[in-house]
């Protein structure tokens, strides 16, 4: 079934759009997806854990779906601490004090941001892809050349011809993303499809463009998450107990997330799944939730 509730949450900045399974009076999970992905991404991870007790909590991340700016003056940014800040100001409007939060990506990052500054509302994370925030030197330091080739897309975007790129054929450069991606997976395409709408969002090229900028150090940042940013440059530690899932077949090139083993300092565990790729809580949902259940009881 997935999700069965859908809600709004008006916040200091958004209006956050949220889907929601479970018992409402059970433990919470909040799970964040990634770019250019939607909440369909937990549907089959959200079946499962609903069985289990769990209140499951979605959110469309800005600049997806119906999620929307409360202001039009407000930036449109997409750097790592408004992703954080949107997941805190989230907990804070649904009044929820602990949760376990997890995701991949965008969403992934969002989860380790809010883990590692504020790990008193943080029962346990599920991140894929292992550290997945932004020291001060990201964008100077070059990766090996083989994955380097697979960021096409973030160059892309730094430049004008990119923008307006996205802008025309935003559909056509999402679902090539999705498939590249997620070379191993025959149902790739027909997901696309499911979650291609939530690309309409009005503040979905102004949100990704700023993102694939700012960690490069090309476009300034909002001032309300300047502190933010200050504290991640300092890739502080994440205390809270954590489990990392590795995609083994991901169509972007990077590190393994074992190799960030010393950024996480509670209790810890790491699984690599053979054949999944970057979309992985829908590829692999039982593998995800089985995570999420397991950090609960490592707490």
């Amino acid at each position: 079934m997935g999700f069965t509730r859908r809600g709004t949450v008006v916040t200091p900045v958004l209006e956050i759009a949220y889907e929601e399974a479970g018992d409402p009076g059970g433990p919470v999970v909040v799970l964040s997806h990634g770019f250019p992905y939607d909440v369909r991404a937990y549907d089959e991870v959200a079946d499962v854990l609903a069985a289990s007790g769990l209140r499951v909590i979605a959110p469309y991340l800005r600049g997806s779906g119906p999620t929307r700016f409360r202001d039009p003056a407000t930036l449109r940014s997409g750097e790592q601490a408004a992703l954080g800040q949107d997941l805190l100001d989230l907990l804070d409007g649904l009044g929820i004090e602990r949760a376990v939060v997890g995701g991949y990506d965008w969403g992934g990052r969002a989860s380790c941001v809010v883990a590692a500054l504020h790990p008193e509302r943080i029962a346990g994370l599920v991140t894929v892809g292992g550290y997945n925030l932004f020291g001060a030197r990201f964008g100077e330091e070059p990766a090996r050349p083989e994955w380097e080739r697979t960021y096409w897309y973030q160059y892309y975007f730094h430049s004008e011809r990119g923008r307006r790129g996205l802008e025309r054929y935003r559909r056509e450069l999402c679902e090539l993303l999705w498939t590249t991606w997620s070379p191993e997976w025959t149902g790739a395409a027909a997901a696309f499809a499911a979650s291609a709408p939530s690309l309409d969002n009005p503040d979905f090229v102004d949100v990704v463009v700023h993102s694939y900028r700012h960690r490069f150090g090309l476009v300034a940042g909002d001032p309300a998450y300047a502190a933010m940013e200050a504290e991640l440059a300092g890739e502080p530690v994440i205390t809270v107990p954590t489990i990392v899932l590795e995609s083994g077949a991901d169509g972007v090139g990077g590190p393994p997330g074992d190799e960030d083993r010393d950024r996480f300092t509670g209790r810890y565990a790491y699984r690599e799944l053979p054949g999944i790729g970057h979309d992985l809580p829908q590829e692999a949902p039982a593998e995800f939730a089985d995570a999420v259940l397991r950090v609960l009881a490592m707490r």
